[in-house]
């Protein structure tokens, strides 16, 4: 079954810093943002260099429950593991744009913004999972760098966003002689003026800083690199691997698998196990 480090081993096995140009050779694509997710989804399915759409296609069914879209969390998530969702950026040091749904330490089943298809995507269902963000840093035709990271060495926990969330809802319900109609966006505001024909709708736009800048303590994007790629994952996540998967990873001499501790998301006082994987190719 495929799993994050598997799919670490075939990008670095597989670099394929082109990849515009590569998918829209076989997939008639020109989004740079579709290849990156087209990308993450190949390497997860070991697809990387499948030429055959069938076999890809298979490939994608044997190995996701679920892939989503543009407007709904999460873009994919594999068969009785993970949920991944796929960033691009084209300045090194960019924020991270989220829109309307605020950073997540993981992917619960109750989360209002996933679609049903979603919630229901498993037999016998699921109520948490963990969450991957893959941040491409690009170019409009070239991968430079890929950021794979899980959200609870990222996010703090759910309620830490939720509450600001009930507190401008809570607010805005307050205001006299206005109608307060909740959406999944932060809320919408009818009747607000005396003829009662208009609205005003309120949509949270979230951002979190580039993990360039928060783990810039503990790795420096190579600036001489054609590509490199930098993962963070916690030690307890990582164990839970299969000891196959972990002892080829770290037998690869391209690979660094390094301990270190980064802060907790939920009390920066406490620190957190984890481990850095990095590769650079020059």
């Amino acid at each position: 079954m495929s799993n994050f480090l598997e799919a670490i081993l075939n990008i670095c096995s597989n670099p394929i810093t082109e990849l515009k140009s590569h998918y829209s050779a076989r997939n008639k694509m020109n989004n740079m943002g579709d290849a990156l997710e087209m990308y993450i989804q190949d390497a997860f399915c070991n697809s990387i260099n499948e030429k055959s759409v069938e076999i890809r296609s298979k490939n994608i069914n044997e190995t996701f429950s679920y892939l989503g879209n543009q407007n709904n969390p999460p873009d994919m998530i594999l068969k009785n593991g993970d949920a991944i969702e796929v960033k691009k950026i084209q300045s090194i040091g960019s924020q991270i744009a989220l829109n309307s749904s605020y950073p997540k330490d993981k992917l619960y089943n109750s989360d209002s913004r996933i679609t049903e298809s979603c919630k229901n995507c498993e037999e016998g269902g699921w109520s948490v999972k963990d969450l991957i963000y893959t941040i491409g840093f690009t170019s409009d035709d070239t991968l430079k760098h890929l950021w794979l990271v899980y959200g609870d060495c990222y996010a703090a926990e759910e309620s830490i966003y939720t509450r600001i969330s009930s507190k401008i809802k809570s607010g805005i319900s307050e205001i006299s002689d206005v109608e307060f109609q909740t959406t999944n966006e932060l809320g919408r505001v009818n009747k607000v003026d005396p003829l009662g024909i208009t609205y005003l709708r309120i949509r949270g736009m979230w951002g979190i800083q580039n993990p360039k800048n928060v783990y810039s303590d503990l790795y420096k994007i190579p600036v001489d690199s054609v590509f490199s790629l930098s993962a963070l994952i916690t030690e307890n996540k990582y164990n839970s691997f299969p000891v196959e998967s972990r002892l080829t990873l770290e037998s690869d001499n391209s690979i660094i698998v390094a301990d270190v501790n980064i802060k907790d998301p939920n009390n920066p006082a406490e620190l957190i196990k984890t481990k850095l994987i990095t590769y650079t190719q020059l």
